[in-house]
């Protein structure tokens, strides 16, 4: 499952994925990000949550890339990773070199915790 949130107030999109990742979840989360990103400012940041991430299809990279492409269209300045083991960057690490700007801070860490704490600090 892929959740999307958004918390205007804090000029923040959330993505949450869990257990096993199909091709059409990530193509439905692309729909609604493209839904979501009107309602954030340039210069906002995403939170991408790895923690419950079981495994994802190959088939996901032409959303994802697609997701990080509106993503950087829209310019984004910050990208916070729970990635709680290396394993499971599916790629995402490589990925950004190709889809977003050089501009863009994008931190890995290891929990949620850590990662709600370099978003507090940036707000």
């Amino acid at each position: 499952m892929v959740t999307i949130e958004i918390d205007q107030p804090k000029n923040l999109l959330v993505i949450r994925y869990r257990g096993t990742i199909t091709a059409g979840e990530v193509k439905r989360a692309l729909e609604e990000v493209r839904a979501a990103l009107p309602k954030l400012n340039t210069g906002f940041r995403l939170l991408a949550d790895l923690t419950d991430l079981e495994s994802m299809e190959v088939a996901c990279a032409p959303f994802l890339e697609k997701i990080m492409d509106l993503c950087n269209e829209k310019g984004v300045a910050t990208i916070v990773r729970v990635i709680p083991d290396p394993r499971r960057d599916i790629g995402l690490q490589i990925m950004s070199y190709f889809h977003y700007s050089g501009d863009v801070r994008i931190v890995a860490c290891e929990t949620l915790a850590a990662a709600m704490e370099i978003l507090r600090a940036q707000s």
